[in-house]
């Protein structure tokens, strides 16, 4: 009697959140697929992506399609273009994509133009404001998916407004999973404030980085005003696409002449969690840094006024300040939260081997 063949699962990934999903989901599907990740390229800074697999222990990308920056319709198709001859090459038998991203999007739309059964992990959020390309590529990615990974009831109710009733699964959170692996590790307890001359509990900690903010000069003299007027030091981990508009808008100088900013390149993700767990608020726009933030107990301030994590609000540990100083300064002065002990599991199973689970019926289903 002949061995079963091993069906073919393909994650195509590009960005910190996806790299940060995909750590626990990889050792879960290498026990019964051929598991190939494919990186698009979109995050190619060696701090926003190499430094991921390595502190993660997630497999080298198979395939890199080295794709890089630029505007979102050049940025996709490209994606597009050399995703579509992979699949073509590989011939998965599922293609996984995750988040919210334009590798999101890409991947999603040229597995379902082959006709490949699509996953998509971190399936339902939803911001209500298409003015964000993200909530864009989510709404398609969701169309497109056979299994949709919700991770939150919220999420869920979302898809089911949206018509969606098939596949659709309660996976609970990656990245809650890796996140708790990663507070047992020495380099997250490590003292990371102390290089950048602050002390704990003394500093925000500040990320920008979503287009909307990022790529207008008058949002980022907002947002400069801000850092300038907080009542202490700002440690500003600077996105390189944040960084290239501040240095464009002749506003880069005032941010490193100011005595109370300290602004750093972007840190590898346990460095980033060390710092985060110490920090007395989080400031950003990020939609994974404001669950990381949750998870750790640091109070966060988005930057932005909508957020697709609605339970961190509910639960007192979000406020949603867009770039107004009066609510910034107002969030500074409550309480700190806690460090939350959530349970991330689906009735007692991991949520990797949920999806993992999850596919393997799907694809045997389907045989």
């Amino acid at each position: 009697m002949t061995s079963r063949k091993k069906k073919t699962v393909l994650s195509l990934v590009g960005a910190r959140p996806q790299f940060v999903k995909l750590a626990p989901l990889a050792a879960a599907l290498k026990k019964s697929f051929h598991h190939i990740i494919v990186h698009s390229g979109q995050h190619y800074d060696a701090r926003m992506s190499d430094s991921f697999f390595s502190q993660l222990h997630i497999p080298d990308p198979n395939i890199n399609l080295e794709i890089g920056s630029g505007n979102h319709g050049q940025q996709t198709g490209r994606m597009l273009e050399k995703f579509e001859a992979v699949l073509l090459e590989k011939k998965p038998d599922m293609v996984l994509v995750y988040g919210d991203t334009n590798t999101t999007l890409a991947g999603a739309l040229a597995a379902a133009k082959l006709h490949i059964p699509v996953g998509h992990i971190e399936s339902g959020l939803r911001s209500f404001n298409k003015r964000m390309p993200e909530e864009i590529n989510r709404i398609v990615a969701d169309a497109t998916a056979d299994l949709l990974f919700y991770p939150t009831t919220a999420a869920r109710e979302n898809l089911l407004c949206e018509g969606q009733k098939n596949g659709l699964v309660n996976s609970g959170d990656l990245m809650y999973e890796i996140l708790d692996a990663c507070t047992e590790l020495s380099g997250f307890r490590s003292k990371q404030y102390e290089q950048f001359g602050v002390g704990e509990r003394d500093y925000c900690l500040v990320t920008l980085h979503r287009a909307e903010n990022a790529d207008h000069k008058d949002r980022l003299e907002k947002f400069v005003d801000i850092l300038k007027s907080l009542p202490c030091p700002a440690v500003f981990l600077v996105h390189p696409r944040t960084r290239k508009n501040l240095i464009a808008f002749g506003l880069m100088k005032t941010l490193d002449d100011s005595p109370s900013v300290v602004v750093s390149e972007p840190l590898p993700y346990i460095e980033t969690l060390s710092l985060l767990s110490t920090a007395r608020a989080l400031l950003t726009d990020s939609g994974g840094m404001q669950k990381e933030a949750y998870f750790l107990g640091c109070p966060c301030i988005t930057l932005r006024s909508e957020t697709e994590w609605v339970e961190t609000v509910k639960a007192g540990a979000n406020t949603l300040a867009d770039l107004s100083k009066k609510k910034i300064l107002t969030a500074l002065k409550s309480k700190a939260s806690r460090r939350r002990k959530l349970n991330y599991r689906i009735r007692g199973i991991k949520p990797s081997d949920v999806i993992a689970g999850a596919i393997e019926s799907f694809l045997t289903k389907h045989e």
